[in-house]
This record gives C-alpha cells, structure tokens and sequence, in this order.
C-alpha cells in the first residue's frame, strides 16, 4: 500500500473549527477535506494519508484517512500547485488529545523517515507503512477508538 504524509502547521493556517469537523467525523462517519500535494504525479486515489501537526508542539500524527481523488491543479497566490482530497477517517484535535508524537515517529525503523517535512503530500517508505498503520492503531485503540 502507498501511504503519504500532509503537513498541518497552525502557524500558517489556523484550523479554527478543527472541533466541528471532528463532530461531523463522529455524526456523519464522513469528513472530506482537501489539501496540497507536492506527490501530484504519484498519489491514486486509495492511498493512505496521514496528516501531521509541524511548527508547534504537540507535533505528530492527528489524522488519518484515504486519498479519494485525483491530483487537480489549483492556483493562489500568484503560484500554480496541486490538490487532493482526503476522506478522513479520523480526525484527533491536538490541543485537547493525545496524538501520535513526534518522540514516537523518531524511534526504531519508523526514524527513518522525515516527519516533519517542508512540502505537504509526501511519499512514506514502503517499507514503514504497515508499521506506521501499527503504531497508529496502537495509539487509537489505547484512546478508545473501535476498528477503523
């Protein structure tokens, strides 16, 4: 399975109703967000995604969910770029929920891979994906998350 990693840095673009859209997750089972990718070449829909909160501590992974369309160009700010969208299957709040941190992505193999890169939409190492996924229902299943 491909998997990639989106950049969220609240220093550069507020989430102000992060809350509300983590209620419609819970009401609705469904949430789809869009986002820029710098993979626009590579990523199909049913790729996995994992967003990952830069900038400001807690840093790490507060969302996951699949790919659900193709890369489209979109322009702003005077710059061509691409999106995608991304059906979440979960959405944590990280000033309020315990995500999966940084500390954790930088041990063993998963140390391996940048976490906190510069371009939002990048590929995750074939060979971590099933021991991200792991780690990540490890953490949700610890919070009281059911099978997702």
């Amino acid at each position: 399975m491909k998997a990639y990693l989106f950049g969220w840095n609240p220093l550069k673009f507020e989430w102000a109703d992060i809350d509300d859209d983590i209620q419609k997750l819970a009401t609705t089972g469904e949430f789809t967000d869009n986002w820029s990718v710098i993979s626009h070449r590579s990523i199909q829909p049913g790729d996995r995604a994992y967003i990952v909160r830069v900038g400001v501590e807690p840093k790490g992974i507060f969302a996951s969910g699949v790919i659900s369309s193709e890369a489209y160009p979109a322009f702003r700010k005077g710059r061509h770029y691409y999106r995608i969208e991304i059906k979440l299957e979960v959405l944590l709040n990280p000033a309020k929920e315990q995500i999966l941190t940084l500390d954790i992505l930088k041990t063993g193999n998963l140390a391996a891979q940048n976490w906190t890169p510069q371009a939002s939409g990048i590929s995750i190492r074939r060979e971590l994906v099933d021991e991200l996924e792991g780690v990540w229902l490890d953490l949700l299943h610890s919070r009281g998350y059911g099978e997702l």
